[in-house]
């Protein structure tokens, strides 16, 4: 049996260290494994794969691959698997939300608390050696309690629940929106389906997207969503910058709609340097470092593993993706 390795990445942390082969090698003797440092050989190394380790997979990359019966994403968010080639074939896809969920969920949660005690201003200050008490305490928005305010989780998977348990731990209302309601709430005060959300919109402080990408959710929230948001009201995304029609929160942002926006993911990245998004004083930005942490690899070996020897004996896999509906 044989595992393709093949998610080099100019960022070096996304890319799988050299020991997370060996040590499969090792652990899983009879598991040949082609762990790749590019792309250039892939479609030769595919075309007897069992299983391949991957984030996307082109079109003849998917046909060369006679043999595959599993595709294991190394991100939580798979929509750049689901090509015809993938959706209308046998492969079972799994991702790995698991492995991501919980950190992103901290750094979600951090979000929230800088720019509700509006750390972004006084950080910004600091930049330009400024004592800005007064002008924090008058910006608008100002600084607000955490505490009691109402937040909006759209998407209650492996992201939105561990957030759910933080925030309800600050003591803030939070209203879930998923797509199956029938599943449960995960702690929230109470759980809307998605028809729902305009209904809600107006009561959130804060509004956080972490939903995955699907033709239904794509460029979800517009210019529609921003004008039912209180004018002091935040949207934070951590999902897919697709989410989000940019060009409507641009100026939602720039009219001051909304009170503002804490971006970790955005339409195109990185994030291009004309982008104004960067020069908007109501914009956070992190760069994508939702989902970085030291663990990473620890805790995707772990997991993928796992699920390696529930494949080797026959057993169904965790992180399952149902193909039809992208997730």
């Amino acid at each position: 049996m044989k595992l393709v390795i093949a998610i080099p990445h100019r960022f070096a942390l996304w890319d799988a260290p050299p020991w997370f082969s060996e040590r499969l090698r090792r652990e899983f003797p009879e598991l040949e494994v082609a762990h790749l440092d590019n792309y250039s050989t892939l479609e030769r190394e595919i075309a007897d794969a069992d299983i391949v380790l991957a984030r996307s997979l082109k079109a003849e990359q998917v046909r060369a691959a006679k043999k595959l019966k599993w595709i294991y994403s190394a991100a939580a968010a798979i929509h750049s698997l689901m090509i015809p080639e993938i959706v209308n074939s046998d492969v079972v896809v799994t991702n790995a939300s698991w492995v991501h969920g919980p950190v992103v969920a901290e750094h979600a949660m951090a979000m929230i608390l800088a720019i509700g005690r509006r750390i972004d201003l006084a950080v910004k200050a600091q930049t330009r050696h400024q004592w800005m008490q007064e002008e924090i305490w008058t910006s608008s928005p100002g600084p607000r309690d955490i505490a009691g305010s109402t937040l909006i989780v759209v998407g209650l998977g492996h992201i939105g629940t561990p957030l759910v348990r933080h925030a309800k731990a600050l003591g803030m209302r939070v209203f879930a929106v998923r797509e199956h309601t029938e599943r449960g709430r995960e702690g929230a005060d109470a759980v809307y389906a998605t028809r729902d959300l305009p209904r809600i919109l107006p009561e959130a402080d804060f509004v956080l997207l972490c939903a995955p990408v699907t033709p239904a959710t794509q460029h979800a929230f517009g210019r529609e969503q921003f004008v039912a948001m209180k004018k002091d009201a935040y949207i934070l995304n951590v999902g897919r910058g697709a989410l989000i029609d940019e060009p409507a929160l641009i100026e939602a942002l720039r009219e001051h709609r909304i009170g503002g926006a804490a971006l970790d993911v955005t339409t195109e990245e990185p994030l291009p340097a004309d982008s104004p998004l960067w020069d908007l004083d109501n914009c956070m930005i992190t760069p994508h470092t939702a989902g970085i942490s030291p663990k990473l690899w620890e805790r995707q070996y772990t997991y993928f593993a796992d699920n390696l020897r529930r494949f080797l004996a026959g057993k169904p896999l965790h992180g399952l993706v149902d193909k039809s509906r992208g997730y």
